[in-house]
């Protein structure tokens, strides 16, 4: 029976460079955050932090803090029939009790660590949606008190810790896949 691999980490963690190792190895990737971006597209709105944030807000206030697990499911479940999934980006506690629920032993999390200083000055550099420190730092203190963030990464089968180089991100991720199956 096919699984369903939770990503978990803070922003700049390094999270989209997991779900690539992952992909390289058969899974079919769901980004969550694929439902903000479908959003703002829908309302004609810019794709920046301000609009980003308020646009997650509304959905979550909308659906409640499973939000984004919920308004994935369909797409989980399809990917299901024919592939191992990994989800890209599960925030909330809300949502991991929901996955949780419905795929129980099926779940397995894994959380992506880097310290803030590291994580600030990847996301002041990345090409797409570059952070300051200010925002970055922002974002973070709204994921904890707001999204509930920190069960999750709590509740994480598995961590991997990336403070160094892409080579070693890439070697401790396929060690954790070679745990998984």
């Amino acid at each position: 029976m096919n699984k369903v691999i939770a990503l978990v980490g803070m922003p700049g963690a390094g999270k989209s460079e997991v779900a690539g190792v992952f992909h390289k190895f058969g899974f079919q990737v769901i980004h969550f955050g694929d439902v903000t971006w479908q959003e703002l597209k829908k309302l004609g709105l810019e794709y920046n932090e301000q609009n980003e944030r308020h646009t997650r807000e509304s959905l979550r206030k909308k659906h409640g803090m499973a939000a984004y697990a919920l308004l994935n499911l369909p797409r989980i479940d399809s990917a299901l029939e024919s592939s191992e999934v990994l989800v890209d980006g599960l925030y909330s506690w809300e949502e991991y009790l929901l996955l949780k629920k419905r795929y129980d032993d099926r779940l397995k999390v894994v959380a992506i660590w880097a310290s803030p200083r590291c994580r600030y000055q990847r996301l002041g550099s990345r090409v797409t949606r570059p952070l300051t420190a200010m925002e970055a730092a922002s974002r973070d203190t709204a994921e904890i008190e707001q999204l509930n963030k920190g069960g999750p990464i709590a509740m994480a089968d598995f961590t991997i810790t990336n403070e160094s180089s892409l080579k070693k991100l890439t070697k401790e991720t396929e060690e954790v896949i070679k745990k998984l199956r």
